[in-house]
């Protein structure tokens, strides 16, 4: 079934022109708005808790043109697939590749952090010629093999290599000559708050996946911010900004108190371009959180103390 969706629909799909296919998903975006209201009540309980001081009216606002915007990532979702170099290298485009050039003429290897705010599938299929690094993305596999091989297949034409958490350590050691850049969006909710950072992130006590900082320490990486900007429907620019050149120089925490307050900067200025519809702060805070922020610290010194 999966393959005949894909051959049969899919796939033809995604070579028809976009403005056809935000034609297609303008009408999705009516039925969401009216009789299909996707996700609406936790889009709804994420943007209160985040915006506390915005009335009902707001929200609702807010809600709506979260829509929009998530009908749209679902068009340029289904491009991607077909998209070709020529299209990508016109519509998505970065305002300061100089900071990434600079760590790549000094020989660093660098973390690219981020969420899912705005296309971040664009970037995925584009990292690899956008930047003089070696593009790998690092992400969970998906329940069906079918879709996980094609999907991540298409996503590496342009030379991006997706690798699964699990073994990402071994990809990046079979190519230790090149110099390398991984993409990782540390925006979804973790799988254990007692192995998570906690943090204040848009109004709330907040468990932020650690993965990035450990990387950071553990293999000696860079660390960039990006910011991607929608310009207009279907262009977008990135802001790259530099966290770390060094980050063995820093101290427990700092890494992801940067990127997460970044990131947070950016939804507050477009609040309806983040992914609001994921489950973002399912995982209870935990009893005792100061002493538990005291324990992890404590271990992460004694990992990391060069």
């Amino acid at each position: 079934m999966n393959k005949i969706a894909y051959y049969l629909f899919v796939k033809p799909i995604s070579h028809l022109p976009l403005w056809i296919l935000y034609l297609k998903t303008d009408f999705l975006f009516l039925l969401l708005i009216t009789i299909l209201p996707y996700r609406k009540k936790v889009i709804t309980e994420n943007l209160t808790r985040s915006f506390p001081n915005k009335s009902e009216k707001e929200i609702a606002k807010l809600r709506r043109k979260f829509y929009r915007h998530f009908t749209d990532l679902l068009a340029e979702g289904i491009k991607n697939l077909s998209i070709s170099k020529k299209m990508l290298q016109k519509r998505f485009v970065v305002e300061n590749p100089e900071v990434m050039d600079d760590l790549f003429f000094k020989n660093k290897n660098v973390l690219l952090v981020s969420g899912h705010f705005n296309n971040w599938e664009w970037l995925i299929t584009s990292q690899n010629f956008l930047f003089k690094h070696k593009a790998i993305g690092i992400g969970m596999p998906m329940t069906s093999k079918f879709w996980d091989k094609k999907i991540n297949t298409l996503r590496e034409r342009f030379g991006m290599k997706v690798v699964h958490s699990k073994n990402y350590k071994e990809y990046i050691n079979s190519i230790p000559d090149e110099i390398k850049a991984i993409l990782v969006l540390s925006d979804q909710s973790p799988g254990n708050s007692l192995k998570s950072y906690w943090t204040k992130f848009l109004n709330q006590d907040t468990a932020v996946l650690f993965g990035a900082e450990m990387m950071a320490h553990e293999l000696n990486y860079s660390v960039v911010f990006f910011a991607t900007r929608k310009i207009k429907r279907g262009y977008y620019r990135i802001e790259l900004k530099l966290i770390t050149e060094e980050p063995r120089e820093n101290e427990w925490g700092h890494i992801t108190e940067m990127h997460t307050s970044l990131l947070e900067n950016e939804i507050i200025k477009s609040p309806h371009q983040w992914l609001w519809s994921h489950k973002r702060w399912k995982r209870e805070i935990p009893e005792e959180l100061d002493k538990l922020k005291k324990t992890q610290h404590e271990k992460f010194n004694n990992r990391f103390k060069y």
